[in-house]
């Protein structure tokens, strides 16, 4: 009895040995996809990445000087008219009467015309400065885009590792409970087992492989999302590396000073404070009077088969300056500096509720993070009492001590704490990688 025991528990190990060695071969003949691959796959094909960088260009060009109104505005002009016209006149006293019939009349002109303002109560320089921020703010929403691409791809790789890693300890665990049927119909046709035995076996196999399947669904939609943030779905059969490797402990009182200065979200309300400044600024300048220069050459002919003129030409160059201001609108004027001074006030609103609200986030998840790191030794500790449990059930199974069903119990346990493990860490990478972004640090890393 002993022998047959011990040749059963020996079966089962050497199963469990060889069904790793055809998961590593099985693993390597797939595509293997690197965390820096994911990453550099991400920043090249992110449809947001790419629709970000194009916005900041378009506000890139129209940060320019020419936008802001300084330079001058220069305008060239040319024309021929021809008139046709059947013309009749009446003189009185001894003046013969005309009767002009089919009389042609012929217009040439050309010219060139500039006009500039000089001065228009500084509201240039306020525009130029509005634009210089927007152009700033597109720059600041690209690398907030990026950073937040970035964590949804460090995030959703750790989570198709984790999940790779819990398929792989389900597949085990289907491969040792055919096993351990195979051991129990044994034991049946030689009359030291039951039919019972052969039953929950097989219950416990169907057990297993349903999990398998609902690990390996969740998987595959794991790597569908993965994709869609690199960009392209089309490819799914790859294995990521499953090792789930944590930085140093992060510093809290580190992490909020770093966040109240660097957090991306919170640079752009400072910079919408400043667009909001430069408004106020240009709607002041209205009150000031415009001062406008023109200048410009001009050319005209006229040629007519009628009359006493055969043509009249003129030409030459002109020019003047021209101020003018704006005594009453209707108090629009008024009107819109109190919005967009409401609206600065609104700014500097969202800056302070925005602060609040990061300070909020880095001490909430900070928990998460820390909590998940205790449950990571606890689960550590947990999975090593486990093995040891599992060693000595086989060693009293191979005894004939216990039955079957206690064995399965003991395995059952560390497939537990083993996958209690992956998500503790899962839990651990996911707050350490928010933690990073809500700080800053998380894209100065990756660069």
């Amino acid at each position: 009895m002993k022998i047959s025991q011990r040749v059963k528990v020996w079966s089962v190990v050497f199963m469990a040995i060889a069904i790793g060695i055809l998961n590593a071969e099985e693993s390597r003949a797939q595509q293997s996809l690197s965390l820096e691959d994911a990453i550099r796959y991400g920043m090249e094909r992110n449809f947001a990445i790419r629709i970000a960088e194009n916005e900041a260009r378009i506000s890139e060009n129209n940060n320019s000087i020419g936008n802001a109104g300084f330079l001058p505005v220069i305008s060239a002009e040319a024309g021929l008219n021809k008139r046709v016209e059947d013309n009749v006149t009446r003189y009185g006293a001894n003046i013969p009467d005309r009767d002009d019939q089919g009389a042609q009349t012929t217009v040439y002109n050309y010219g060139i015309n500039a006009s500039w303002r000089i001065f228009d109560g500084l509201t240039m320089f306020a525009t130029l400065d509005r634009l210089s921020v927007l152009s700033e703010i597109s720059e600041v929403e690209v690398r907030n885009r990026i950073e937040l691409v970035l964590a949804d791809i460090i995030t959703g790789y750790y989570q198709v590792a984790g999940q790779q890693k819990a398929a792989q300890v389900l597949q085990n665990t289907v491969e040792i409970s055919k096993e351990r049927i195979r051991i129990a119909e044994t034991a049946r046709d030689l009359g030291s087992g039951s039919e019972y035995e052969l039953l929950l076996a097989r219950a416990d196999l169907n057990t297993d492989k349903a999990a398998l399947i609902r690990s390996q669904t969740n998987l595959n939609q794991l790597k569908v999302l993965l994709t869609t943030i690199l960009g392209d779905t089309t490819n799914t059969d790859f294995l990521v590396d499953p090792e789930i490797i944590l930085a140093e402990k992060l510093s809290l009182e580190a992490l909020m000073a770093e966040a109240l200065a660097q957090n991306k979200d919170l640079t752009l309300t400072r910079l919408n404070e400043e667009v909001a400044e430069a408004e106020i600024r240009e709607i002041r300048g209205e009150w000031l009077p415009q001062i406008d220069v023109t200048g410009g050459y001009g050319y005209s002919r006229t040629e007519a088969s009628t009359g006493f003129a055969e043509f009249s030409e003129t030409k030459g160059l002109r020019y003047g300056v021209t101020a003018s201001l704006n005594l009453f609108d209707g108090f629009n004027r008024q009107r819109r500096q109190e919005n967009a001074r409401i609206a600065l006030k609104n700014e500097q609103l969202r800056r302070e509720d925005l602060e609040l609200q990061i300070r909020a986030n880095v001490s909430r998840v900070y928990t998460q993070y820390d909590d998940a790191l205790a449950l990571i030794d606890l689960e550590e500790e947990n999975l090593e009492i486990n093995k040891q449990t599992v060693d000595i059930a086989l060693e009293r199974f191979e005894l004939g001590t216990i039955s079957s069903i206690e064995l399965r119990e003991a395995q059952q346990s560390l497939l537990n704490a083993e996958n209690r493990l992956i998500e503790a860490q899962i839990a651990a990478k996911s707050a350490e990688i928010e933690l990073l972004r809500l700080s800053g640090r998380l894209l100065s890393r990756a660069e």
